[in-house]
C-alpha cells in the first residue's frame, strides 16, 4: 500500500471531517495557547501551560488531563534539549551561544549587566564576575558552571 492511500485511509479514522476539527482546534487554543515552540516567548508561554496543568492533575493516570500535560511536557522537554543544551566552550562563547539560540541582543541582559559589558565579555576584553554569572545562569536555566 502506497504512502499516500495510508495516510488517506488514517484520516477516515479521525472522529468528525477535518474543517470540524480545526474549529475545535481553534476553540481550544483561545482558551489554552498550545503552538510549536519557536521562540524563548514561546517557551516560558508553554512552560506556564505546562505548570498549570500540573497543577491540576489528580494524580491518576486517567485523569483526562494527563494526556495534554504530557504533550505540552514533550514540546517543551525537546525545545530544552535542542536551545538550552550549553556547548563546552569558553564562557564569553556560551553567552554568544544562548544570545543566538534564545534571538536576544546584549541590550536583552540590561537587567544583568549593562550592554557595554555583554559586548566587553563577547569581546574577551573582560570576564565574566561570579554576580552575573550567577544571574545570567537563573536567566538560561543553566548551571551557573557554564559561566565561569
Amino acid at each position: 500500500m502506497d504512502e499516500d492511500k495510508s495516510k488517506h485511509m488514517n484520516a477516515d479514522r479521525l472522529p468528525g471531517s477535518f474543517p470540524d476539527i480545526a474549529a475545535t482546534w481553534a476553540s481550544l487554543q483561545s482558551q489554552l495557547p498550545i503552538t510549536p515552540i519557536r521562540t524563548e516567548q514561546d517557551y516560558q508561554q508553554m512552560v506556564r501551560v505546562a505548570n498549570s496543568l500540573s497543577e491540576l492533575l489528580s494524580g491518576n493516570d486517567n485523569d483526562p488531563l494527563a494526556d495534554l500535560h504530557a504533550i505540552v511536557s514533550e514540546l517543551v522537554a525537546h525545545w530544552q534539549a535542542r536551545n538550552l543544551s550549553v556547548p563546552k566552550a569558553e564562557p564569553r562563547e556560551v553567552l554568544r551561544h544562548l544570545l543566538i539560540t534564545h534571538g536576544l541582543k546584549q541590550k536583552d541582559l540590561a537587567g544583568i549587566a549593562s550592554p557595554t559589558v555583554v559586548s566587553d565579555i563577547l569581546a574577551g576584553r573582560r570576564a565574566i564576575s561570579k554576580k552575573v554569572a550567577k544571574a545570567l545562569a537563573v536567566r538560561f536555566q543553566t548551571d551557573v558552571s557554564a559561566f565561569l
